[in-house]
């Protein structure tokens, strides 16, 4: 039973694989694993201009938009408007994916994870503005997006997050906060 705390001070931006944004982890496994050998990987991207996303080969996707005004996607040649902030968005990340911004600047919470790991995980991606107990997991991570949140004992201001492993706890918070659930498949 553990609880890990993943402060926002520090991150380091990166550039996309494809150079068209940065994104910052938050947490990956395994610990250390680069953007071609994860088994998942959250992180908050910053999409500042019009142009396609990076594709993952065998990767799942939920991105869940955090700031800004919105941006219509185009997934697989399917268009998608995504316009209200705090809704995961689930796609898979290999299909081609064309962004145009409704209004300036996103930033964007990122879960991915491969699905053809020898221990697919089973994600969920839930966005509370309340009290919650959250159960025992392999791994849950969980992000304030607005406001602040207290979880396992921890304060979290906004993009810091924890990761609790095999450890119930209770959520508090007092504005949207990401919880997110990684159990495996088998």
């Amino acid at each position: 039973m553990t609880v890990r705390v993943l402060p926002a001070a520090g991150r380091v931006a990166v550039p996309w694989k494809n150079g068209g944004g940065v994104t910052r982890e938050i947490v990956a496994r395994p610990e250390g694993a680069d953007m071609g050998d994860f088994e998942w990987r959250v992180s908050l991207a910053d999409v500042g201009s019009d142009g396609p996303f990076s594709a993952f080969a065998d990767v799942d996707r939920i991105l869940t938009m955090v700031e800004g005004e919105g941006m219509d996607l185009t997934v697989g040649g399917e268009r998608r408007r995504v316009a209200t902030r705090f809704v995961p968005q689930r796609f898979p990340g290999d299909l081609p994916t064309g962004c145009r911004l409704l209004g300036g600047p996103v930033v964007n919470l990122n879960v991915m994870w491969h699905r053809g790991a020898v221990a697919t995980p089973i994600v969920t991606v839930a966005v509370p503005r309340r009290s919650l107990a959250l159960p025992a997991g392999p791994a849950v991570v969980v992000v304030a997006l607005d406001g602040t949140a207290e979880v396992a004992g921890v304060t979290l201001g906004t993009y810091d997050a924890v990761l609790l492993t095999d450890e119930e706890a209770t959520l508090r918070a007092t504005g949207h906060t990401a919880v997110i659930t990684l159990t495996p498949n088998g």
